[in-house]
Parts: structure tokens; C-alpha cells; sequence
């Protein structure tokens, strides 16, 4: 039974997480090119692996905290500078997992200025189809309004 530390948290955190960045490139490119049927896909795969990089800093977290430091992301500069051996691999694992969490806040961030200006093309591509006035469906694709019909009166 292999034990687990925060270092192989760390290595499988950062192997997740290079992963995360390519799909977050790729679902760059495809809103860029407006190849909108394939990000349902994505964005299961995007969910995937978010829900697996939170167990397993979750799992570093409790490593850390059996280990006698803070079980938390700041724990994680004292165990590297009591980490021996280690040290070095798990210094540079620690530091590249930052840098790329922080690119993929920001393409993460980028992507969704993306999808909220191919939203509004839409939106606007929808409403010059519509009478004027007339929203037949919200953004959740939920009716808003239908037109109104004169009702008849017999008199």
C-alpha cells in the first residue's frame, strides 16, 4: 500500500491540471471560430476534471495535516522546505501548479468574455428575426412572452 504524502497529490494535481489548460485552449479556439457543437463536450470533460482536481487537493490537504502542517494551500511552503529528499521536485511541481492555475483563471476568464459576445450575436441574430418587441425565449431558452392574439367578440 503506497502512502499517500502531498507529493503525489502534487504530481497528479499538475498532470490534471496541464490537461485542464489544453482543454481550456481548445475550448478558446473553438469559441473563436464559433464552432459552438463541440463545447457541450468541453464542458463535461472541463467539469470532470475540476471535480477531480478538488479531490485530490482536498486529499493534499488532509496529507498535510497528518504530516503536521496546515491543511491548507499555505502548509504547502513549509512541507516543501521540510521535504528533504523531495524538496526540489516537489518546489518545482508546487511552482508550476500555481503558474498554471493561474493561466487557466485567465483563460477560463477570457473564455467567458468569449461566450457571453457569442451570446449577445445571438441574442441580437434572434431578435432581428423577431417581430419588433416580440422575446419568444429567454437565455435559458424559457418562453418569456408569446404574441398576442386579438380575441374575437361576437356581438
Amino acid at each position: 500500500m503506497t502512502t499517500v504524502t502531498p507529493l503525489n497529490s502534487l504530481r497528479e494535481e499538475e498532470q490534471i491540471m496541464s490537461t485542464l489548460l489544453d482543454l481550456l485552449r481548445q475550448e478558446q479556439h473553438l469559441l473563436v471560430t464559433a464552432e459552438i457543437e463541440a463545447l457541450p463536450a468541453i464542458t463535461t470533460r472541463k467539469t470532470a476534471l475540476v471535480t477531480q482536481m478538488t479531490l485530490l487537493s482536498a486529499q493534499r490537504h488532509r496529507s498535510l495535516g497528518k504530516s503536521g502542517f496546515p491543511a491548507e494551500e499555505a502548509g504547502m511552503d513549509a512541507w516543501i522546505a521540510a521535504s528533504g529528499a523531495a524538496r526540489e521536485e516537489s518546489a518545482s511541481l508546487w511552482s508550476a501548479l500555481l503558474q498554471h492555475t493561474r493561466e487557466a483563471k485567465e483563460l477560463n476568464r477570457v473564455n467567458g468574455m468569449l461566450i457571453n459576445k457569442q451570446m449577445g450575436h445571438t441574442q441580437g441574430a434572434l431578435q432581428a428575426l423577431s417581430p419588433k418587441g416580440a422575446n419568444f425565449y429567454s437565455p435559458g431558452g424559457m418562453s418569456t412572452s408569446l404574441p398576442r392574439s386579438r380575441g374575437f367578440l361576437a356581438g
